[in-house]
């Protein structure tokens, strides 16, 4: 059983895929917008022909329309497991989704208990003065929880306020006793890889990828999804990439300032990916180099994998 993780763009679906094929396992993805149909090109999911030579789990799950949250993902990966298992196969987990990765490793985080009428009036907040002003109010009440959420997470900076309105502490100060460290083991025995690269080329790499979604046909897919007779939910409509591009379809941004925002918030998003993934435990990082070749990493990772299974 190995996870592969990584910030965006980092290469990680490539050698997710590179590594099924070589040791015929199926793949379950981490990512918390891969699971909406339709939503293909913003959330860079893998072509439909590399998916006709590996089978995938967790993608193309709900339809826009509908909210997913940590607690279905860890339903129906825990079930994608289990049939993984029964075929005999290597499981490959892999994704940036880092709440997912901590449920998937640890379990679900039992937080404080929910206030309706302060989520409702967050909520309303948010319509009327943006999302962008709850961010701030995060950022001066939780900046630790700040550093670790987008800021188009409507949905956790909500939950994050609501936390803090309802007990007077940060959500990030629960979280502390949410980490692998302190005891904790995983339900399954994972051999955990992540991959790093230098700052400024994960900074280029994403930005060479904003450009290729919309040379790939961002802004339509985006018309479409808005031409859908049911509503894109909250969290469908706030993901990063379809968010600017709808604030420029509805006149707020010139497509070039959208782009430019998409590429920020991406960047501003890998950020968070890293503070993440430092909490994590026992993980086998592989530091990629910029002109480093596919067939090279692959090479590497199963050079690092033998050195746990003898076999290999």
């Amino acid at each position: 059983m190995i996870l592969i993780l990584g910030v965006t763009a980092s290469g990680k679906g490539r050698l997710a895929f590179d590594l099924a094929e070589s040791l015929g396992a199926e793949i379950i993805s981490i990512d918390s917008m891969k699971v909406y149909k339709r939503m293909d090109i913003g959330t860079a999911k893998p072509p439909k022909q590399v998916r006709q030579r590996i089978k995938y789990h967790l993608i193309d799950v709900v339809e826009p329309s509908e909210s997913f949250s940590v607690a279905a993902f860890l339903k129906l990966a825990n079930e994608a497991l289990e049939q993984i298992k029964s075929k005999n196969k290597p499981i490959i987990a892999v994704g940036g989704t880092a709440l997912y990765i901590k449920a998937l490793l640890y379990g679900l985080f039992e937080g404080p208990g929910t206030d309706e009428q302060i989520r409702a009036e967050l909520k309303a907040q948010a319509e009327a003065e943006g999302l962008n002003h709850l961010y701030q109010q995060l950022l001066k009440v939780d900046p630790n929880a700040a550093e670790r959420i987008s800021p188009n997470d409507v949905k956790r900076i909500i939950r994050a306020l609501e936390v803090y309105r309802v007990t007077g502490k940060g959500i990030s100060s629960f979280q502390k006793q949410w980490t692998g460290d302190e005891g904790r083991g995983t339900k399954y025995d994972w051999t955990i890889i992540g991959l790093r690269r230098q700052r400024a080329e994960e900074n280029k790499r994403i930005n060479a990828r904003v450009k290729r979604m919309v040379e790939q046909g961002l802004v339509d897919e985006v018309k479409s999804l808005l031409a859908e007779e049911k509503p894109l939910s909250t969290q469908a409509r706030c993901a990063i990439g379809y968010a600017e591009i709808i604030e420029h379809l509805n006149g707020r941004y010139t497509l070039k300032d959208a782009i430019e925002l998409v590429k920020k918030n991406t960047r501003r998003f890998a950020k968070s990916q890293r503070t993440w993934f430092k909490t994590f435990q026992n993980v086998q990082w592989l530091d990629v180099e910029p002109d480093e070749q596919p067939e090279k990493l692959l090479a590497r990772t199963k050079e690092l994998l033998a050195t746990r299974f003898c076999n290999w």
